[in-house]
């Protein structure tokens, strides 16, 4: 077994996107707190925030999720200071669909305006000329809201067709507006609100696996307000592990399409991320977690 075939096994085995050639391992990174409080501004500690990526990418992950409205801009110039030029086969996500006001409140961004600058201001301060996944980031702050998204869409589709976008996908979405989307696109992940704690989306995630469309839980862990369970604690006392490790695992044994984004400043929590990917769940230890966020009745 070669080094590199050693760390995709450690970071949950490969996943490729649908319609793609990416291939990308299962547990990855968001760089979303890469930028300061409240994902605004500079970050605390650069140096410790360039070292966080550079590890990550040390350690295997070959995927990075961000954006350039975190900052705004931060995170997308701390990546390519880190980086850039970047290894074969990285993949950088990144969304549109936002900006931040200078009170840094959360602002829509979806004129077509909007997203052509986005995509730019992307370009730009990731240095590239072309970026692997862009996500159309949509609806309310944590919950789809239902209604058309083919105008903003088809204007991604469109800078796609100018060779400025390898790949589409969806934030924030219901199903019925991935199927809207994917007569007008092809759609090979989708980034929503999910965790051990909130699965509304679990009939989705089953639909999207059998599509072979990666889903990308946002907030894994709960978000600004981490987890909390007696369940999940007690489960990770038993394993000898952390509460938020449980938790990760649980999402990588939940379908073999999710793929994981856990975001952090800390190269501590940087190495108990990676390291629930190799953390084994015995069959009745998820039956119990699986007791902890059932999905609710329609």
């Amino acid at each position: 077994m070669t080094q590199q075939t050693e760390l995709n096994a450690k970071l949950g085995g490969p996943f490729t996107l649908p319609n793609t050639t990416m291939t990308v391992n299962r547990m990855g990174y968001g760089a979303m707190q890469l930028a300061g409080p409240h994902v605004f501004g500079p970050p605390r500690d650069m140096d410790t925030a360039l070292d966080v990526l550079r590890e990550a990418i040390a350690s295997g992950v070959n995927h990075i999720d961000t954006s350039d409205f975190y900052g705004p801009h931060v995170t997308n110039q701390i990546i390519k200071k880190a980086l850039h030029p970047y290894p074969d086969g990285l993949v950088i996500v990144t969304k549109i669909g936002a900006r931040r006001g200078a009170d840094a409140s959360w602002i829509p961004a979806l004129s077509r305006q909007e997203i052509i600058d986005g995509i730019h201001d992307n370009l730009r301060n990731l240095g590239l000329d072309k970026l692997d996944v862009v996500n159309l980031r949509v609806g309310g702050i944590e919950r789809p809201t239902e209604g058309s998204i083919a105008e903003p869409l088809t204007v991604l589709a469109e800078l796609q067709q100018q060779g400025l976008i390898q790949h589409l996908g969806l934030s924030n979405v219901s199903p019925t507006q991935l199927a809207e989307a994917q007569k007008i696109a092809k759609i090979v992940c989708i980034q929503n609100l999910y965790n051990i704690a909130h699965r509304h989306d679990d009939a989705f995630i089953d639909d999207l696996a059998k599509q072979g469309i990666a889903y990308v839980p946002f907030f894994p862990l709960g978000g600004f307000t981490p987890l909390q369970s007696e369940k999940l604690n007690d489960v990770a006392e038993s394993l000898n592990s952390c509460p938020m490790q449980v938790a990760q695992a649980w999402l990588l044994h939940r379908s073999p399409n999710i793929l994981l984004i856990p975001g952090t400043s800390s190269l501590t929590h940087l190495r108990e991320n990676l390291g629930a990917a190799s953390l084994q769940l015995p069959a009745e230890t998820i039956t119990d977690l699986n007791s902890i966020g059932a999905a609710p009745k329609p």
